[in-house]
C-alpha cells in the first residue's frame, strides 16, 4: 500500500509542481500585492477601496446582477430541463444538442450580436416603433438590462445542462408517486425536486453566478463605461491608471466571492435535504 502511494506521489509531483509554478504561484503573487504597503502587511488597500463610493457602486452593481442573472437562469432552466428530459429519446438528443451549440459559439461573438438586436436601428427597436409602443428609439445598449441579457444568453446553457444531469438522475417514480399521495405540483416541485437535484442546482448555480461575476466581454461591450463591473473597473485600473494595487484588490475580491457562492449554495442545499 504505501509503494503504491508513494508511486502515485512521485506520478502526480510533476504536475502539481507545473500548476504551482505556473498557475497558483502568479497568482498568489498577485493577490499579496493588495495586503502590502511600504513594506508592511495591511488591509489599508481594501479599506481605501470600499470608502470610494464608485467602487461600492460598481461592487454591489456586480454582486446583484450576478444573482439576478442566477435566479432568473435557474427558473428557465428547470423549466427547460423537464421540457428536454421527458422528450423522447431522439428528441432529447436534438434538444440538447441545440442547448450546447450556443457553447461553441465564441462569447465575443456572441455578445456582438445583441448590438445588432438592441442598437437603436436593430429588431427590438424596430418592432418598438413600428408597434407605435414609441415614438423614438429607446436607448437599450450601455444599460444594466442590456448586460442582464447579455450575461443570461452566456450562460443559461451551463444551467440547463447541469439540471438535465440531475433530474436524469432523479428516480422515475418519485415525481408520480408525490402525485398519488396527494402533493400538487408546487410541493412535487419543493419537496421532491428541488431536494433531489440539489447537486445540479449548485453546480448549475456556481458556474452562472462565478462566469457572471467574472465575465468581461458582455459587461464591457454591452455596458461600456455607463455600466462599470468588477471586471471592466479591474481592466481600467491596470491599463489607464497603472494602478495593480486595486487590481490586485478586486482579483480577490472576485476569487472570495466565487469561493463563498459555492460554499453557500452547498450549505443551502445541505440544509434544504435535512429538513
Amino acid at each position: 500500500m504505501f509503494q503504491n502511494r508513494a508511486e502515485a506521489l512521485a506520478l502526480a509531483l510533476p504536475a502539481a509542481v507545473f500548476a504551482t509554478v505556473v498557475f497558483l504561484l502568479p497568482v498568489a503573487i498577485l493577490l499579496s500585492e493588495g495586503f502590502r504597503a511600504g513594506g508592511a502587511w495591511t488591509l489599508s488597500a481594501y479599506t481605501g477601496f470600499f470608502s470610494e463610493t464608485l467602487n461600492r457602486t460598481v461592487f454591489l452593481r456586480s454582486f446583484r446582477l450576478a444573482i439576478e442573472v442566477t435566479a432568473v437562469s435557474a427558473v428557465i432552466g428547470y423549466a427547460a430541463a423537464f421540457a428536454i428530459v421527458n422528450l423522447p429519446a431522439n428528441g432529447k438528443g436534438r434538444m440538447v444538442g441545440l442547448v450546447t451549440l450556443p457553447l461553441m459559439i465564441s462569447p465575443v461573438a456572441r455578445t456582438y450580436a445583441w448590438i445588432v438586436i438592441l442598437g437603436r436601428t436593430g429588431i427590438v427597436n424596430q418592432a418598438i416603433t413600428g408597434l407605435g409602443f414609441s415614438a423614438d428609439p429607446l436607448r437599450l445598449l450601455f444599460t444594466e438590462t442590456a448586460v442582464f441579457i447579455g450575461l443570461l444568453q452566456l450562460f443559461l446553457p451551463l444551467m440547463i445542462l447541469s439540471l438535465i444531469s440531475a433530474l436524469e438522475n432523479m428516480p422515475k417514480d418519485a415525481i408520480p408517486a408525490a402525485r398519488v399521495l396527494g402533493a400538487n405540483w408546487f410541493q412535487v416541485f419543493w419537496k421532491v425536486v428541488l431536494p433531489l437535484t440539489r447537486e445540479g442546482l449548485v453546480v448549475g448555480g456556481t458556474l452562472v453566478f462565478t462566469g457572471s461575476l467574472t465575465a468581461y466581454i458582455t459587461p464591457a461591450v454591452l455596458g461600456g463605461s455607463k455600466v462599470l463591473m468588477l471586471e471592466t473597473l479591474m481592466y481600467q485600473q491596470v491599463s489607464v491608471a497603472n494602478d495593480f494595487v486595486s487590481a490586485s484588490v478586486i482579483a480577490f475580491i472576485l476569487i472570495v466571492m466565487s469561493f463563498a457562492a459555492n460554499i453557500l449554495l452547498k450549505r443551502l442545499a445541505t440544509a434544504r435535504s435535512r429538513r
